[in-house]
């Protein structure tokens, strides 16, 4: 079992990753996951998939044939167009609202397993001390403030701690973030400058 400073401490990776990547995204990939597997949802979309190309051929036929010199057929292929539409259009209504079901589901999830589990962990463990300080390492002062609201003095609260694991993943990330663009922009440069010196090899 995780100790409690981990368990805050990937708790916030994951309200990080989410702030970051976004909600709606997390919703369109699980969605698309979701779909992918052996469900009664996954078929009404392979079904409304199929339905929509049938439409789409349907309606190119039916484009294709004069509706006066060939009425007959082109009424034929009307209806067939109509029909396969009504179709569609049914599975499309079912499809977006078990979409909008399955949203609020991931969204309660998400918020349960995410801020919902950090208050939780914050209010069951206020009185817990996170791990204990040296002993004559800090003054009274600082042993009070790191233990503030309810932990033992002496000791680092769930508060402190959390809102220092949130802290250093936002720095690490910019940190990591900023390597990387530089990086890239060393590779760029080179890149840029590789023709060049070829060009004067050459002459």
């Amino acid at each position: 079992m995780l100790s409690l400073v981990l368990t805050v401490f990937f708790v916030h990776v994951a309200i990080y990753l989410v702030n970051t990547i976004g909600a709606s995204t997390i919703d369109g990939l699980l969605w698309l996951l979701y779909l992918r597997l052996p469900t009664p949802t996954s078929r009404t979309a392979r079904k409304q998939q199929q339905l929509k190309r049938q439409v789409l051929e349907q309606k190119h036929e039916m484009n294709s044939t004069s509706s006066q010199d060939e009425f007959a057929k082109w009424a034929k292929a009307r209806r067939r167009h109509d029909k396969t539409m009504e179709e569609y259009e049914a599975l499309n209504k079912t499809l977006t609202a078990q979409k909008s079901s399955f949203d609020w589901t991931v969204k309660i999830a998400r918020w349960l397993s995410t801020n919902g589990l950090k208050m939780f962990l914050q209010f069951w463990y206020s009185k817990t001390p996170v791990f204990p300080l040296p002993e004559a390492w800090f003054p009274y002062y600082v042993q009070w403030i790191v233990s503030f609201p309810r932990a033992p003095l002496g000791s680092v609260s769930i508060h402190v701690w959390s809102n220092v694991c949130a802290t250093t993943i936002a720095l690490a990330a910019e940190v990591a973030g900023a390597l990387l663009v530089q990086v890239a922009g060393q590779k760029k440069v080179k890149k840029e400058a590789a023709p060049v010196g070829a060009e004067g090899k050459a002459q």
